[in-house]
């Protein structure tokens, strides 16, 4: 399951780059602070799993955990669930504004929570002994 957690950790930041760098999509706050709690899992998961260090998970585990909070604010910020007037994008870019639709529905916002959603859960699972990946 750890390894199935970097994975995902891997792909969340290499999407995240390829819209910075590639698609040329300026990041809002949330997204800065998303990529805050998701670059830094793909070296923490590597490293416990190179050292196969069983309790790595719980360290990547606060990381998605906080990365999953702020990716499910940015999500209910961006669905118009949350004011705009609460977010914390006040100079720049917005964070609710629509710069990316995948597939007709899929956003930014949803793509970060997804992928935080994926990371929690399997951390979790390869906390439980009895789970195999």
């Amino acid at each position: 399951m750890l390894l199935l957690a970097w994975l995902a950790s891997l792909a969340g930041t290499l999407g995240s780059l390829f819209f910075s760098e590639v698609m040329l999509l300026q990041p809002c706050v949330l997204c800065w602070y998303q990529r805050i709690a998701m670059f830094p899992l793909v070296l923490v998961l590597g490293i416990g799993l190179y050292r196969e260090d069983g309790g790595s998970f719980l360290y990547g585990l606060g990381l998605a955990a906080l990365g999953w909070a702020v990716a499910g604010y940015h999500f209910l910020l961006y669905s118009g669930w949350i004011p705009e007037h609460l977010q914390p994008c006040s100079k720049g870019l917005s964070c609710a504004d629509v710069d990316l639709r995948v597939a007709g529905f899929l956003t930014i916002p949803l793509m970060s929570l997804f992928a935080f959603t994926v990371i929690v859960g399997l951390l979790v699972a390869a906390r439980h002994p009895g789970v195999k990946a």
